[in-house]
């Protein structure tokens, strides 16, 4: 006579549970694809369209050294970030800030004049013009449907532990990631030569 121990219930029931959190992480992966995209829109052509153009005349440019410890090592990184401060003034006129400052590419000498944008009360950037803040929307947007075509597949499937994928959605899913992908190293690219 065999006896047997022990209860096979809860063991059937643990795909079904991880396949429930594969869904889950799923749609955790499609909100941070909208997030995404919004921040694209925001960061890029939004901010740049409602920014104020105009020049900024260099009245001076310090470099601010920052350290930080490294965590494979006892060494400490130094970063080093390049401020120019001047006066700001818009290309219609109608805006002048005698105290200025943004974070510049360059350490620059008095007098000289840098393309900039006033995008709030206080903070400026430089204005590298419609090409860059397109490229830098269309990053973010990529990266999203990298994030949102994962997000959606395994939403649907409850990959890798719920039911096997159609072949047809797992072509269109790994296309669109390629495209993400593709799409997300020419954008970097377009920013960085803009």
């Amino acid at each position: 006579m065999t006896q047997v121990h022990g209860n096979a219930a809860p063991n059937a029931a643990a795909p079904e549970d991880r396949s429930n959190l594969s869904r889950l992480i799923g749609a955790g992966l499609i909100l941070v694809g909208v997030v995404l995209m919004a921040l694209g829109a925001y960061l890029g052509p939004y901010t740049y369209a409602t920014s104020t153009p105009g020049k900024l005349t260099v009245d001076t440019c310090t470099v601010d050294y920052k350290y930080r410890s490294s965590t494979s090592s006892s060494s400490r990184k130094k970063t080093k970030t390049r401020w120019c401060y001047g006066t700001f003034t818009s290309d219609d006129g109608t805006v002048k800030d005698l105290n200025a400052e943004l974070k510049s590419d360059a350490l620059h000498q008095r007098g000289y004049v840098i393309e900039a944008l006033k995008t709030g009360d206080t903070s400026y950037k430089l204005d590298q013009g419609w090409v860059y803040a397109i490229a830098v929307g269309c990053a973010w947007f990529f990266g999203a449907l990298i994030a949102l075509t994962t997000g959606i597949f395994a939403t649907v499937t409850g990959f890798p532990f719920g039911r096997t994928p159609s072949q047809g959605l797992f072509r269109t899913c790994l296309v669109l990631v390629g495209v993400g992908v593709v799409g997300l190293v020419v954008s970097l690219l377009v920013a960085f030569f803009a």
